[in-house]
């Protein structure tokens, strides 16, 4: 019944579900996990174009999952919010295996 009263919440949860169903931008929220990272260490990790991450980091920029910054040359991007981080994480701990 809690759920039911928080609407914004349960939004906000569904937003971000539906931006994290592709692959590439689960990877990115998975190189951002508590860290701000330059777009081109993300492309780095993900391992796809940088214009292709781009356009994905835009996507969730957009849906208000992470948030970027300029430091001279270089993009800075972060989650932008704990629940996010900590939505990340149990995904992680549920379909990463400690021996990958």
């Amino acid at each position: 019944m809690e759920l039911l009263e928080k609407k914004e919440d349960i939004e906000k949860a569904t937003n971000a579900l539906k931006a994290m169903a592709h692959p590439l931008r689960l990877k990115i929220l998975c190189a951002l996990k508590g860290d701000e990272l330059p777009v081109l260490e993300i492309v780095k990790y993900v391992g796809s174009s940088q214009s292709n991450i781009s356009q994905h980091i835009d996507i969730l920029r957009t849906k208000n999952i992470i948030e970027s910054r300029r430091e001279g040359n270089r993009i800075l991007c972060r989650v932008k919010d704990a629940k996010i981080l900590k939505l990340v994480v149990n995904i992680q701990a549920v379909f990463c295996s400690e021996y990958n």
